[in-house]
């Protein structure tokens, strides 16, 4: 798992990809913008993401693959679960980041 804490409501988009080698990117609406679909074209990888109708050249993409999505989804459903993560009861950022490092195996052993 890997994650970047950001400040606010930014959008990690650039800050999670940096640096990794990507077959393709299964996101929802929210990361449909030109600037991510294009670097994800530049490096060709899949772009698997649904877009809003109103769009002006919608892509085609595979919903098969989109139907995976739910994985993700399921993720931030079971980390929420953790009080200290889904309150933020942490003070710093450090702890924060701790508790996440601590959430995720036990969420994978179940």
């Amino acid at each position: 798992m890997r994650f970047v804490l950001l400040p606010g409501h930014a959008t990690a988009g650039a800050a999670l990809i940096l640096d990794m080698a990507l077959g393709g990117r299964i996101a929802d609406k929210a990361f449909a913008s030109n600037w991510i679909i294009a670097d994800m074209n530049e490096i060709g990888a899949q772009v698997v993401i649904s877009q809003r109708p109103r769009r002006k050249h919608l892509l085609d993409i595979d919903m098969e693959d989109y139907k995976w999505r739910h994985l993700i989804a399921n993720f931030f459903r079971k980390i929420r679960e953790f009080k200290r993560i889904s309150m933020r009861g942490d003070k710093t950022d450090q702890s924060f980041a701790a508790m996440i490092y601590v959430a995720c195996p036990a969420i994978n052993s179940r």
